[in-house]
């Protein structure tokens, strides 16, 4: 379907070129010209009808303006003959702070067609998701008077049960159940939570009737209205059993007990968060202050029912290097996760996907879908899934494409979220229209979106720099975890060693860390660096290797210089193996262990071979090496045009060892060698035994039967 762009000059405040645009979107390039030819003044005002016209066409609507998105969406429910908006949505887009009204905004021609061309990109293909259901079971913890109030903002909407600790006054009358113990375990998510406390009061509030009986015969003041025993004060005199009398809810002697219930929802109003993860699972609640607390019951009120969100991720198992045969390899998808949504399997041994295979375990309502374990899982078998890689590249494609037909030079990505980032770029360019020391986006910096920064990796930022851009900046604000933070950076610096080692200048690759106008202003004024002459016309794949693949084929055919080698970071996915043959007793276990398939035997001699092209440094084959002979060498071999890192090379190879009966080839001199050494002394093998440790198979047994001091076991 053709789509219908109306731009707006916001009353003449930016400067908008209608035939440039028009041209730089041609239909048959990267979009759809039609409506660039009318620059409107005041589209949302007296220029509504321009907008009417377009609702009414029946094509897709484009909107420029994102300001008063929500009156274009009314007008469209209100013009008689305009589709509904679950027919053919608008679609808007900024235009104006990220562009328009920067200081050099009359030079933002190409960045604005590149944005009106990536918004008319169609929406990327569905996926699977993920279903939550809660019917309203609420437990709020805290102190009582703090809990107390918290459930009255919530009974009228809620199922509210309270777990009150500490001191204070209980609710009087029994309008919803009260427990008093302390946590010992909270787990699970929206609809799902499992909350365990232990209950060691001698008072159990269930069986109390509120009667203030204990409290007026407590000698010592040891009761008060929370009806919990202060067992400091407490002489033993058991006055307060006597008091109860017929009720039971007092008993010294009752032992300790472990309480667990399920709830859909969790308001927790301890001064420190029993779930003190940097993404908490949906469904809980902390609140330390009335403004907290009042933005999680807005948000409880509405709990109830039944909710999807989208499963952000692709798992492929047979591709993951965390574990063979119960070893441990790759933990970087574990480690970086804030929401602690990836476990190791690797003790299934095999009980999923195949004869010693294990892999993770993501449990995706857990998940918030920062992409981070994407970004830094090396053999790409977790991958991000809205959009996908390939979705995401071909956003990348049209905007950098686009931004070049126009005239376009030096861009600069600038990747940032769809909540603080995009905030924040909108108050940068609200100061550069009104403030003169603030510059705002420059033209040459073109905004790119997604639902978490941490999301979009190494592929596609080198693939960035490949389809022409200068450079890459991902900006994080206060929103995005510390983990996150660092795994990005650890993979910037991998992407811009290789660039840097190729021989381009300059730093293309930037984590921006701000959360001022002020700091990402000046952020944003960087130099350029240099870019490739040739863009590339490869596509994204959805496969994350083979994606990086095309871009080093295609960099390396650009790049100034290529070294036949170069040393990369530690985090590295690229890189060889240093085999220690004094050490190695070629039983070749590591080759069965890698899960990239980069080690190989060769059936005609005794070697250990690898293709250093698939290696994604997991260190699966040091763990599993039985004499530590391995050793990971993060480097890219770029040797022979890249051919040499794409071929077999020989880590380790000997001569075998002969059978001494029969002089057949049958282990390694280091197997035999090492075998001697540990059984060489047992009483077991001395003599001729011995000597049969040194054959092969066929030998041995030949050898065991035909001596005649052999006890046979018909002889027993």
């Amino acid at each position: 379907m053709t789509t219908t762009t109306l731009i707006c000059d916001c009353n003449k405040t930016m400067t908008l070129d209608g035939p440039a645009l028009t041209k730089a979107l041609d239909p048959n390039a990267t979009g759809s010209a039609k409506g660039l030819d009318s620059v409107h003044t005041l589209l949302c005002r007296r220029e509504a009808g321009a907008f009417q016209r377009a609702a009414k066409s029946g094509d897709d609507v484009l909107v420029a303006c994102t300001q008063e998105s929500q009156l274009f969406l009314q007008l469209n429910q209100q013009t008689a003959g305009a589709l509904s908006l679950a027919e053919r949505p608008i679609r808007f887009v900024n235009i104006r702070e990220t562009g328009g009204w920067s200081k050099d905004g009359v030079q933002a021609t190409p960045k604005i067609a590149a944005l009106l061309a990536l918004a008319q990109l169609p929406d990327a293909a569905p996926v699977p998701t993920v279903s939550y259901q809660s019917k309203g079971r609420t437990v709020i913890i805290g102190a009582p008077q703090q809990a107390a109030s918290a459930a009255a903002m919530l009974a009228d909407k809620l199922d509210l049960s309270l777990l009150v600790q500490g001191p204070g006054a209980v609710p009087q009358t029994r309008a919803l159940p009260v427990h008093a113990g302390a946590v010992t375990r909270l787990t699970g998510w929206l609809g799902a939570f499992e909350l365990s406390w232990t209950q060691s009061n001698p008072i159990d509030l269930d069986l109390c009737t509120r009667c203030n009986a204990c409290v007026d015969a407590c000698p010592e003041g040891a009761i008060d209205f929370s009806y919990q025993i202060d067992l400091g004060k407490c002489s033993s005199q058991r006055d307060c059993v006597k008091a109860c009398g017929a009720a039971g809810a007092i008993d010294f002697d009752r032992p300790a007990r472990s309480v667990t219930e399920h709830f859909d929802l969790v308001l927790d109003l301890s001064a420190v968060p029993l779930i003190t993860l940097h993404q908490p699972p949906q469904g809980y609640f902390h609140a330390a202050d009335d403004a907290q607390l009042m933005a999680a019951v807005l948000q409880m009120r509405e709990a109830v029912g039944e909710f999807e969100k989208p499963k952000f991720f692709n798992y492929k198992q047979k591709l993951c290097a965390h574990s063979r045969n119960e070893q441990i390899g790759c933990t970087a998808c574990i480690d970086v996760c804030s929401a602690q949504a990836i476990r190791s399997d690797a003790s299934r041994k095999g009980k999923s996907g195949g004869p010693g295979l294990a892999g993770i375990s993501v449990e995706p309502h857990l998940c918030v879908g920062c992409g981070a374990c994407t970004t830094v899982c090396p053999s790409g078998a977790l991958s991000y899934a809205t959009p996908g890689p390939d979705a995401q590249g071909q956003r990348l494609r049209t905007l950098l494409n686009t931004y070049a037909r126009a005239g376009g030079r030096d861009a600069a990505l600038l990747i940032h979220s769809q909540s603080g980032g995009a905030k924040l770029i909108g108050e940068l360019g609200r100061a550069a229209r009104t403030q003169a020391a603030v510059q705002g986006v420059p033209a040459r910096v073109l905004p790119l979106d997604a639902w978490h920064t941490a999301s979009i990796g190494m592929e596609l930022w080198l693939s960035a720099i490949a389809y022409g851009a200068s450079q890459v900046w991902v900006l994080m604000t206060d929103e995005e975890a510390p983990d996150y933070r660092a795994a990005v950076r650890a993979q910037m610096a991998t992407a811009q060693a290789i660039l840097s080692g190729l021989g381009f200048q300059g730093q293309h690759l930037t984590l921006i860390e701000s959360s001022s106008v002020a700091s990402l202003d000046q952020a944003l004024q960087a130099k350029p660096a240099q870019c490739l002459a040739q863009p590339a016309g490869y596509r994204v794949l959805a496969d994350k290797r083979a994606t990086l693949e095309l871009c080093l084929e295609h960099l390396m055919a650009q790049a100034p210089a290529v070294p036949d080698e170069m040393a990369l970071p530690a985090a590295s996915p690229f890189g060889g193996l240093l085999v220690n043959a004094d050490a190695c007793s070629m039983c070749l276990s590591c080759v069965s262990a890698c899960p990239a398939g980069a080690l190989a035997d060769n059936p005609d001699k005794l070697q250990l071979r690898l293709i250093e092209k698939n290696c994604v440094q997991c260190g699966l084959c040091a763990s599993t090496c039985p004499e530590a002979a391995i050793t990971l060498k993060p480097r890219l071999l770029l040797a022979d045009g890249g051919r040499q890192r794409r071929q077999l090379q020989v880590l380790n190879e000997v001569e075998p060892f002969c059978c001494v009966r029969c002089a057949k080839p049958f282990a390694s001199p280091k197997a035999i060698e090492l075998m001697l050494v540990k059984l060489g002394a047992h009483a077991m093998f001395q003599g001729a035994a011995r000597e049969r440790l040194q054959m092969c198979s066929d030998c041995r047994v030949i050898a065991m039967h035909s001596n005649p001091s052999e006890v046979r076991i018909d002889q027993l």
